[in-house]
């Protein structure tokens, strides 16, 4: 009925509560991915069988959420300039899988 598991140190518990209850976005993975090629590796594993969504978000084939984004993104969103930081924002809510060199693109024209 249950089942516990770590990653990266951190537990989890997963319990078996039938078919009445799947899962929803309220329950998801975040994974900061050092690069494009960690998030590209991802994105297409974790959604295959499953659905792709807005701002790096996907539903791999059990339903269950993930969001993958590159690191770079905190970094350029939390930029002092706040119209550097809009326009990377900007940027990412036009975006499906997370792409650095666009986020990079908005951040410099700025």
């Amino acid at each position: 009925m249950s089942v516990t598991f770590e990653l990266e140190g951190q537990e989890f518990m997963g319990l078996n509560a039938g078919p009445k209850f799947k899962f929803t976005e309220a329950i998801s993975f975040f994974v900061n991915c050092e690069t494009q090629e960690e998030v590209d590796k991802l994105w297409e594993k974790l959604s295959a069988g499953g659905e792709k969504s807005r701002c790096g978000w996907l539903k791999d084939k059990f339903g269950l959420s993930w969001q993958i984004i590159p690191s770079a993104l905190g970094k350029l969103m939390n930029d002092p300039d706040p119209q550097k930081s809009q326009a990377v924002v900007q940027a990412m809510l036009k975006m499906d899988k997370i792409e650095v060199k666009g986020l990079q693109r908005a951040y410099e024209q700025a």
